[in-house]
């Protein structure tokens, strides 16, 4: 779990109502296919004390699973949050809600493995009357616009956003990096979880905005300001995903959008929760058990309609290469560095040991004769070492001495005389002794 800093300046203190909660929500949400792809990956939700948005990746892997999967888990969390709970326990709540869609997609790709790859990104913040409380993994992005300023309240998990923090590039850069779309968090049911989780002050007035890469990804900040600060929330969120579109979106279109107004004031008419994109839009047929049995994919899904379609298809092959199969590639950098050194390192010296130890094993079946102390010794291994140990020990020692045998046996004695059993050793110091005999007799 990693906190972020707000972002945010601090607003102005605001009367409380008679239940202690100064502010509700009026917000809107919409998805839109977009002008390429066949396919939502998107998923989004607003509601009183939700707004969410995610989108999936894993283009063949169904990443339209996976936005799905998180939304249906985290809009649980869409309930008015109890009188009293401080910070550290709607962290915890938006923590626990993240790490429980994770959780559900690494059973869905359990149950199916054809899902295997398949993640998503999640932007998610629980209003609790007075604050909001992000929790963020990939690169979809919350703004809030307060007094005509834009902040962007969330942090990307990208690639590219890494070389940015370590100035090797510059934002100008950036948008043209080759590299631009990956990420390296994602809720994927697979590798370790740690979200992005902070507190954002509110005032009255606020703006709040929700989306996916196909807009931020295609629309500067000034750009979105200038939009989020006209018309009602409905209009902002249909101006958003109608300029991303025009600004050359290839990518499916989301975005949330939520006013931060006075909790007496009355609600728009008809003001209910909202849920778009793959979300809303996958059919889902379950067993008696109420488990997923099939999903059914539908042409251009999540298609809200307040565009106008595309009149052609986009021929297949048109696209070399679709992004989406390849924007998870990169993977999230080790979280316990020191950890996995330890661990290689005893991987690497459990290794050797064993190689150590098998050598030792068999050497323990070889024989030679040396010399030990000036005298003729049979040993048992092989007169070399390895890593510090020595693969032979004196087994036998002889009265022959060394310094009475001819050079030529002695010069063969300095690198060992091998032999392949005991008995073979045994004869060969005999037959050393008698021809040191007979050398000694000949001389006299």
């Amino acid at each position: 779990m990693t906190a972020a800093t707000d972002p945010t300046p601090d607003p102005a203190p605001s009367p409380r109502s008679a239940d202690g909660r100064p502010f509700r929500l009026e917000y809107a949400a919409i998805s839109d296919v977009g002008r390429v792809r066949k396919d939502n990956q998107d998923s989004g939700y607003a509601g009183p004390w939700l707004l969410t948005v995610c989108d999936g990746v894993g283009g063949a892997a169904r990443g339209d699973i996976a936005s799905s999967t998180a939304v249906q888990q985290l809009r649980k969390l869409d309930e008015e949050p109890a009188p009293g709970l401080v910070d550290d326990d709607l962290i915890g709540l938006v923590s626990h809600a993240l790490h429980m869609a994770h959780d559900e997609i690494g059973h869905l790709v359990d149950h199916d493995p054809t899902l295997n790859g398949t993640s998503t990104t999640s932007t998610v913040g629980l209003f609790d009357g007075s604050k909001l409380t992000v929790g963020h993994v990939g690169d979809s992005r919350a703004y809030l616009l307060r007094n005509g300023a834009i902040h962007q309240v969330t942090h990307d998990h990208t690639f590219v956003q890494t070389l940015l923090d370590e100035g090797r590039i510059t934002e100008e850069e950036a948008k043209t990096h080759p590299h631009r779309n990956l990420i390296l968090k994602a809720l994927d049911g697979t590798r370790e979880l740690e979200p992005d989780l902070f507190i954002v002050d509110l005032a009255a007035g606020d703006r709040l905005m929700f989306c996916s890469d196909g807009v931020c990804g295609y629309v500067d900040d000034p750009r979105i300001a200038d939009i989020l600060a006209t018309g009602t929330p409905e209009y902002a969120a249909v101006e958003l995903v109608r300029v991303s579109l025009d600004s050359g979106s290839t990518d499916n279109v989301t975005c949330v959008v939520a006013d931060v107004v006075p909790s007496d004031t009355v609600p728009s008419p008809g003001l209910e929760p909202q849920m778009v994109g793959a979300a809303a839009e996958l059919k889902r047929r379950t067993t008696k058990t109420g488990q997923m049995t099939a999903l059914f994919r539908g042409h251009r899904m999540g298609d809200t309609g307040e565009l106008d379609p595309i009149d052609e298809e986009i021929p297949d092959g048109a696209i070399a290469a679709d992004p989406e199969e390849m924007r998870y590639a990169l993977q999230a950098p080790a979280k316990h560095p020191r950890l996995r050194w330890t661990f290689g390192l005893m991987t690497v010296l459990g290794i050797v040991w064993i190689a150590v130890a098998t050598a030792f094993v068999w050497s323990q079946n070889q024989w030679y004769i040396g010399e030990q102390d000036g005298n003729v010794t049979i040993f048992r291994g092989v007169p070399t070492t390895m890593v510090g140990f020595d693969l032979s020990e004196p087994y036998q020692t002889s009265d022959l001495k060394v310094a009475d045998l001819a050079e030529t046996y002695q010069h063969q004695l300095e690198d060992g005389i091998h032999s392949k059993d005991l008995a073979g050793a045994q004869e060969k110091v005999q037959s050393l002794a008698d021809q040191n005999a007979a050398d000694s007799g000949s001389g006299s």
